[in-house]
């Protein structure tokens, strides 16, 4: 769907899907992770409106009205459909609950009765249905020159959240259960593989311009498991995305990877990487040789707003211009961010370029 003319240039295609087909842009496309959150006072009121997080995400109106929110308020370049990474382990059979001030909780899989009760990862997409219908009436709604990105969570990442029966809490469980019931825990692997691949399949399919993996806690694993709970299910997923959609273009975000992302770009073919904020500038334009690379401003810097955050912007901005740079967050934007900052970086970034 998008190609390069003789020159290497890529033109008349929306600014985040050029960079992402390997042309620079002279100003960096920009968006935002959760973009849409609770920071808006907008997407608090639709909020209360539904039952639960996930009747939420699973009503399409509301998903989209969520969606559009940041698009109508800022001069954003692409918008991140509104859903969560744990609808796969919903789909999958495993009920998960979103508790107010603790977050998503489910009941853990710890053995192979567990992972052996979970339905098979390509039936994931009937549950899912009305996520799709989100997307086909995003694509008719948003404005042509919007890039319109679906996503869904890397299977390491999904699998703490199974396992622990939470998420970010010392990874103990699930690292056990990795190493002492390999073949439990690569089954596990194995359906949320196949559960990924066909949920990004599924959104390429509904209007998706691009997907992006989200591998949240990816850091948190020691080599050689990096290689093998991450980059080689990405690999894989990545395979058969393309089998289906040879012109698809991913995203893929190892948060946390450090000296990783590169090996991570070299090895999975995405065709960007996503920093987190440890990132230094050098390694991101080390990492556009070969790939688009996304963020890293910091989302406190966010919050903070004010010349250090327009200091950081330039400071981006110039660093990688001429490169393949989409303008982001190293994470997302959190509840305590003042609207207004988010309408001062686009303006920071849209005038230093």
């Amino acid at each position: 769907m998008y190609t390069k003319p003789e020159n290497g240039r890529v033109t008349n295609i929306k600014p985040l899907m050029a960079v992402l087909a390997g042309s620079p842009e002279a100003t960096p496309p920009i968006w935002l992770m959760r973009q849409a959150g609770r920071y808006l006072p907008e997407y608090r009121a639709l909020r209360q409106k539904a039952s639960s997080f996930l009747d939420f995400c699973y009503t399409p109106e509301m998903a989209v009205t969520a969606t559009l929110q940041p698009i109508e308020r800022f001069a954003l370049d692409a918008a991140i459909l509104f859903s969560d990474i744990l609808v796969i382990p919903d789909a999958l059979g495993m009920p998960v609950t979103f508790v107010e001030k603790v977050g998503p909780v489910l009941e853990p899989v710890t053995d192979a009765r567990g992972v052996d009760g979970l339905k098979p990862g390509d039936g994931v997409t009937d549950h899912l249905t009305p996520v799709y219908q989100a997307l086909r009436i995003l694509r008719a709604d948003l404005d042509p020159g919007i890039s319109l990105i679906g996503f869904a969570g890397a299977p390491w990442t999904i699998a703490t959240y199974m396992v622990e029966g939470r998420g970010g809490h010392g990874f103990e469980t699930v690292k056990r259960l990795m190493w002492q019931a390999p073949d439990v825990f690569g089954r596990l692997m194995d359906r949320l593989e196949e559960a990924v691949a066909h949920h990004l399949i599924a959104q390429i399919e509904a209007g998706a311009d691009c997907v992006k993996l989200f591998d949240s806690w990816a850091g948190v694993l020691p080599e050689p498991d990096f290689a093998r709970q991450v980059i080689a299910p990405t690999r894989r997923i990545v395979d058969r995305v393309r089998a289906a959609h040879p012109d698809a273009r991913i995203i893929g975000f190892p948060r946390q990877a450090g000296d990783r992302y590169a090996v991570y770009a070299a090895e999975t073919g995405v065709d960007a990487v996503a920093v987190d904020q440890s990132v230094t500038l050098a390694t991101m334009k080390s990492l556009a040789e070969t790939v688009a690379v996304q963020g890293n401003l910091d989302p406190q810097l966010l919050v903070a707003g004010g010349e250090p955050m327009e200091a950081r912007i330039r400071e981006m901005v110039a660093g990688l211009a001429g490169h393949r740079h989409i303008f982001n967050l190293g994470h997302g934007v959190v509840p305590e961010t003042p609207p207004e900052h988010v309408a001062a970086l686009v303006a920071a970034v849209r005038g230093n370029a």
